[in-house]
């Protein structure tokens, strides 16, 4: 059924207004904000009431992606999300920008808004009516994708199992079971690479159109525009690829190098780099999503009771599903409902230590969430990704010290040693895959080569070398291959990934100031989440007490730091 019309005395929306809403239900509520009188003295509850309706709409939406999420094979909440986001969203895009129009030409800018108004300019130069049917192709195709990975499984042992289950066993102390499951994982991605390839054919013919139709020369420029990324640019993460190669590689050569000889082993191959490199059994931190959650909140009520709070609420609320099972969409990820002020975190634990330092990570987000939602716009309160993931990132790192078992964490004594040397070492690894991930996305959309399939293979072949040093993956081209149509990102959510290298970077730096003042540094930290977007980005990593780094020198200290940790770590001799 229609709405009618809507007129400015009438109750804000919720996210029920528009559960079930087509587009046409939607529309009056943002041609209501259109045509009211604007002025100086009526321009904050313009604002406020532009806020609630599209934080109903993002929630309604929101709400939507996750129950296809959570069950990919459920064709009725396919069809709700695909309403929203191949139709709503783009649709409600246009009249957003328009609005964003109306508020800058005049030119009343409340407090705490100048950078929600850069941003608003920014939306308004790049947003081209011709894009809105191409940003809808391509959130069809992205769901596609989700579709197909996440209907991906193989039989293990007897039983019909999805990837995700296999992760423990790439941890066995059996070398033939971990390469068993280390080749079961890229069995599906090998078996249907035509498809994934034919699939990102479409969506970069759209990427590439939305770029042109915007007037940019190639959609790595459109994506830093859209991005609203005003405080650096491409040259800047070529010199972050750079140093990288320079201070980063020759450590995670050192970490390969030792793993390599403490196995015994002549070569390291890629089903070698997660088992302990003493032999020792894999840990394994919890058994069920009952315990996980429990000692979850344990954890960082520890590390601060708002947080074990913030946390807890989650719980009650049934605002988390954590654990692996047929027919849910791969990955993980923290979504804020923006209406209620809450966050979700889907992620497909299969207990490991990786599954804790995941749930760390979108916790992070999380708490991020929590802290920012009292400003007062709903665009006050999302700052650009390279802050969200430093929150995230962060939380990772300044958690870890809650992690023992004899405070209410998931490790022994021992399995907390080895799990803090995993973790450290993970961080430069990251930083090395974070840096192949974008320079092979800068590949695919400026070389001219990008919309053929097998250019684009041989180019993260020839990538992935310079940034995955240390590994023998002599015969392995096809699994190899198959770990970029593993990368969800390069399909869903293109040139978002540099991020994780700058909150990386900027989390190594609270770490660092956390060995010396653990209270300080969080403080800092939350104090920092709580300005959401209301600071430059610089200006936001200064708050927290890091910087942005893209220089060699900068990376190198960090570097130094993290390996003189391990040095101190591999003091201690192995339990077994």
């Amino acid at each position: 059924m229609r709405s009618p019309a809507i007129t400015s005395k009438q109750a804000s929306p919720d996210p029920d207004t528009f559960a079930h809403a087509a587009w046409d239900d939607v529309r009056p509520w943002y041609e209501e904000l259109e045509v009211r009188t604007l002025a100086a003295g009526s321009v904050a509850a313009w604002l406020a009431d532009w806020s609630r309706l599209e934080s109903a709409l993002s929630e309604a939406a929101a709400l939507a992606m996750i129950a296809y999420t959570c069950d990919t094979a459920d064709a009725a909440k396919l069809a709700s999300h695909l309403r929203f986001s191949s139709d709503i969203l783009p649709k409600a895009e246009e009249l957003s920008v328009r609005l964003a129009r109306r508020f800058v030409e005049l030119g009343v800018v409340p407090p705490g808004l100048d950078q929600v108004v850069a941003r608003f300019r920014r939306a308004i130069e790049i947003f081209r009516e011709s894009n809105v049917p191409l940003v809808t192709e391509s959130e069809r195709l992205g769901s596609e994708y989700q579709q197909l990975t996440g209907g991906f499984t193989v039989r293990w042992n007897g039983d019909e199992i999805p990837l995700p289950r296999l992760a423990p066993f790439l941890k066995s102390t059996d070398r033939t079971e971990r390469e068993r499951a280390f080749r079961a994982w890229a069995s599906p991605y090998v078996a249907r690479r035509s498809d994934l390839a034919a699939l990102f054919d479409q969506m970069y013919a759209a990427r590439l159109g939305i770029a042109r139709n915007a007037g940019f020369a190639d959609f790595q420029a459109y994506s830093f525009a859209a991005k609203c990324r005003f405080d650096y640019a491409p040259d800047d993460c070529r010199r972050f690829h750079e140093s990288v190669e320079t201070a980063v590689m020759p450590a995670v050569e050192r970490i390969h190098a030792r793993r390599k000889d403490r196995l015994g082993l002549p070569v390291l191959r890629p089903w070698d780099t997660n088992v302990d490199p003493w032999g020792r059994a894999a840990i394994r931190p919890f058994d069920t999503e009952g315990e996980f959650v429990a000692t979850a909140e344990k954890v960082f009520a520890r590390v601060d009771p708002a947080l074990g709070r913030e946390f807890a609420t989650m719980r009650r609320e049934r605002l988390l599903d954590l654990t692996t099972r047929k027919g849910k969409a791969p990955g993980g990820y923290c979504e804020t409902l923006n209406a209620r002020g809450r966050p979700f975190i889907f992620m497909n634990a299969a207990g490991t230590i990786e599954d804790v330092m995941t749930l760390l990570h979108e916790s992070g987000h999380a708490f991020h969430a929590f802290a920012s939602h009292p400003l007062p716009y709903l665009w006050q309160r999302h700052p650009t990704m390279e802050m969200a993931e430093l929150a995230s990132m962060s939380m990772e790192l300044l958690a870890f010290s809650a992690l023992r078992r004899k405070d209410g964490g998931f490790f022994t004594d021992a399995e907390y040693r080895r799990a803090k040397r995993e973790h450290l070492e993970d961080a430069l690894l990251t930083l090395a895959h974070v840096a192949s991930v974008d320079a092979f996305q800068a590949w695919i959309y400026t070389s001219g080569e990008g919309g053929d399939a097998g250019a684009r293979d041989q180019a993260w072949l020839r990538i992935r070398s310079r940034f995955e040093r240390g590994v023998d993956w002599s015969g392995l081209d096809q699994e190899r291959v198959a770990r970029w149509y593993r990368q969800l990102h390069i399909f869903l959510y293109p040139f978002y990934y540099i991020e994780y290298g700058l909150a990386g970077l900027g989390a190594l730096q609270l770490w660092q100031n956390s060995l010396t003042d653990h209270p300080g540094t969080l403080a800092a930290y939350r104090r920092a989440l709580a300005l959401g977007g209301t600071r430059s980005l610089p200006d936001l990593y200064r708050a927290a007490g890091a910087r942005l780094v893209f220089d060699a020198p900068g990376m190198a200290a960090l570097v130094a730091r993290v390996e003189e940790e391990l040095d101190r770590l591999d003091d201690s001799p192995p339990d077994r």
